[in-house]
């Protein structure tokens, strides 16, 4: 990526611009509205649909036979590519009762043969190689997320907020809690929990089955501390109140306790902690034998983590690692424990970037394994037998991904991946072979097989069609703008397919802004909408600020008590860059973001008003004080010791600067970001005289569902469509 690149931009602006526009884009057509949901399927070929390895040398992939229409799960082996069906679905779907298909189950097995479903609040069982199915459970009571097992034979779940576990063979159920209730959950985790460290591909679930099947480790909350806040609903004649604990800054925290419970004995062994601290507690992670518990503890100001092992029979403690940070610690969501007990590994940001780390058992620290300036992201094979660590990185470039190999005691490193742009790796259990779904911002996706030198075995698919030749997707390009204290802003856009330099052109900035959280990759577009607005003569930008991970921990302390200054002072940097060419239009410069997006709207729209002339805010965060605790203190610190950072981190502060037109949108009954922080923007706008526009989405929670999100979408191009194209917009047309 190049800092000069402007003119790079006028280069191309001549000689493509002006002789393309001439010659090719007559022949070729533009996107319509409606394209912009089905293109994708119109041009791109769908790939195969790899799924995992089932050993060293051998893959799984699903596919429809063309002859039968089977739908089967193939086993397919590398070198010699021949074929075995595993599974044949179809022929299951017609085994199984009505309502039952093995490719919707919750839980299965790793060797594929053991499946658990739920229907009725019921759960049932399928193990395919013995072709025994039964029901599991028949009391019809609301059950949620049933987990199977590591060794098939009992299924565990939360139910009334208790946490149960069934046995397959005899149907036998035991009631591993007793105390749930409307603030008492076991195994299921406080919404605060969920959403800001366990995450919401969690579910809710707060329990780990240990490898051995034995125990489970789970978490108690005790939410009666937490405040109640209002979500009103306005069905029907009356309307009614959901009442949601949500910690916002300050206020008190769900008590939360560690248990391990016994499945043979139903009894459970609390953690030796002191629950009376002020703490989170959370990322158990069992040993490979089953014989310890490893557990994180992060205190309330999350500068000091403190990772325990605790033995499971009698929950004794003792300390393991400790880290502090000057600005804040994250849990660790991926430790790695070695096969043969000798040690784990830690992907830790405390040298500034993450990196991998190799620790003893106790840990004692052995050795380094990566010392490098750039994001190691993900461990994805370690290879005991050979000492081999293979990882996912950005490397060099800090908006690529690639696969690189490592010894266990830090030499040898070598990236296997080679083409620019992004590489999403599956490696073989012995890392003999990987395969590679890689795309850039010029090649839609490929899939392929390489063998453990990254040399390429075999291709498995390419998505691109001749038919993408037929479009006017116009030019796409990836560069970086400098600030003044000498960084380079990472930045991607989209240029309309008939650009002429003598003309003025509106810009549309597309944002997060949010801590840790990249925008800009070099990846093919997910979503076409940013080829249909330059089609029409918007440029599309994406930037990235400092602190959004591209310069590591080092960057994203920038941010440290000051949320809201530095993403301005980088996004004001890039619309100052894009009003300085000659082809901008400086009466039009849009941008636009939903939730943390959101918030870096309104601020550009109001802090920002002298640079941004138009924006639509999406279910956004107005004010640090009204967004949940453990997010905002991990950045913020508490308002009474960072008084300052909170008053300039809220859009209301700013808000007498507004002079442009916001479009602000929220769903009624948000509970992430609450509506609150949209009213009380609204509340201050107005009395201030100002002019905005606003669409609410009734009964809509953080972002919209089929089918308000398309009401949505279509009110967005009609705002874009008026203030940045001055023509009205047509749907069935444009």
């Amino acid at each position: 990526m190049k800092n000069n690149f402007e003119k790079k931009a006028i280069f191309f602006l001549l000689f493509s611009g002006i002789f393309l526009a001439g010659n090719l884009s007559a022949q070729k057509k533009n996107l319509k509205y409606k394209d912009i949901f089905s293109i994708r399927e119109k041009i791109l070929k769908r790939l195969p649909s790899v799924k995992s390895w089932l050993n060293a040398d051998h893959y799984f992939e699903t596919r429809t036979d063309t002859v039968s229409s089977n739908k089967l799960l193939v086993d397919v082996n590398v070198l010699t590519g021949k074929e075995d069906v595993f599974i044949n679905y179809s022929s299951w779907e017609k085994e199984l009762p009505k309502g039952f298909d093995l490719q919707k189950n919750v839980g299965i097995s790793k060797d594929k043969t053991k499946y658990i479903f739920e229907k009725d609040n019921n759960i049932y069982f399928l193990n395919t190689k013995e072709n025994n199915f039964k029901q599991v459970t028949k009391d019809g009571k609301e059950k949620h997320n049933p987990r199977l097992s590591p060794n098939g034979e009992f299924v565990a779940y939360t139910s009334g907020h208790n946490l149960y576990v069934a046995d397959i063979e005899n149907g036998t159920v035991k009631q591993l809690s007793n105390d749930g209730s409307d603030v008492i959950y076991n195994g299921w985790a406080s919404w605060v929990y969920m959403e800001e460290i366990l995450e919401r591909s969690s579910h809710y679930a707060a329990f780990w089955w240990s490898p051995d099947s034995k125990n489970i480790a789970f978490l108690r909350f005790d939410d009666s501390p937490v405040p109640k806040f209002p979500l009103y609903h306005a069905e029907g004649v009356h309307g009614y109140v959901e009442w949601e604990r949500y910690p916002k800054v300050g206020d008190p925290n769900p008590k939360v306790k560690l248990g391990i419970a016994n499945i043979k004995s139903a009894k459970t062994v609390w953690a030796d902690l002191d629950y009376t601290k002020d703490q989170y507690i959370a990322w158990p992670f069992w040993t490979v034998d089953s014989r310890q518990l490893f557990f994180q503890v992060l205190n309330r100001d999350q500068n000091h983590l403190i990772i325990y092992s605790a033995n499971p029979n009698t929950g004794k403690k003792k300390v393991i690692y400790e880290e502090r940070q000057n600005t804040w610690v994250e849990f660790y969501e991926d430790l790695y424990f070695l096969k043969d007990g000798s040690g784990f590994i830690l992907r830790s940001d405390k040298s500034g970037w993450r990196n991998l780390y190799l620790y003893d058992m106790n840990g004692n620290f052995k050795n380094r394994i990566t010392d490098v300036n750039w994001q190691v992201d993900a461990i994805k094979l370690v290879d005991e037998q050979s000492k081999k660590v293979y990882f996912q990185g950005t490397g060099e470039n800090s908006t690529e991904s690639h696969l690189f190999v490592v010894n266990l005691y830090g030499s040898g490193l070598k990236q296997l991946t080679t083409e620019a742009g992004t590489h999403r790796t599956t490696v073989s259990p012995e890392g003999k072979y990987f395969i590679d779904k890689f795309d850039n911002y010029k090649t839609p996706a490929k899939l392929a097989i390489f063998n453990a030198k990254g040399n390429l075995v075999k291709m498995l698919g390419n998505s691109r069609t001749a038919k993408m030749d037929d479009y006017n997707f116009g030019k796409v390009e990836m560069f970086t703008i400098p600030t003044e204290d000498g960084l380079n802003l990472p930045a991607k856009w989209y240029l309309p397919p008939d650009f002429n330099p003598a003309k003025k052109y509106p810009v549309l900035f597309y944002v997060y802004g949010g801590p840790g959280i990249k925008t800009v990759r070099n990846s093919f577009a997910r979503f076409f909408y940013p080829y249909y607005l330059a089609q029409h003569g918007i440029i599309f930008i994406q930037v990235d600020q400092r602190g959004s991970g591209h310069y590591g921990k080092t960057g994203m302390n920038f941010m440290y008590r000051s949320l809201g200054k530095w993403a301005m002072n980088d996004f004001i940097t890039a619309a100052k860059w894009a009003r300085n060419l000659a082809y901008v239009d400086t009466t039009k410069i849009a941008i636009t973001g939903g939730s943390y997006g959101g918030y870096v709207t309104a601020m550009a729209m109001t802090y920002g008003a002298d640079y941004f002339n138009y924006g639509i805010a999406k279910y956004s965060v107005t004010d640090w004080r009204l967004y949940d605790d453990i997010y905002t203190e991990r950045y913020m610190d508490l308002p009474k010791d960072n008084p300052k950072g909170y008053k300039f981190g809220s859009v209301m502060t700013h808000a007498d600067k507004y002079k442009g037109l916001m479009l602000i949108t929220h769903g009624t009954i948000d509970n992430n970001v609450h509506m609150q922080n949209t009213l009380q923007l609204v509340n201050k706008l107005e009395n201030l005289n100002k002019d905005f526009q606003m669409m609410l989405y009734p009964g809509e929670r953080h972002g919209y569902r089929f089918p308000k999100v398309l009401h949505s979408f279509r009110n967005n191009m009609k705002f874009w469509f008026n203030n940045l194209l001055d023509k009205k917009f047509d749907p069935d047309k444009d």
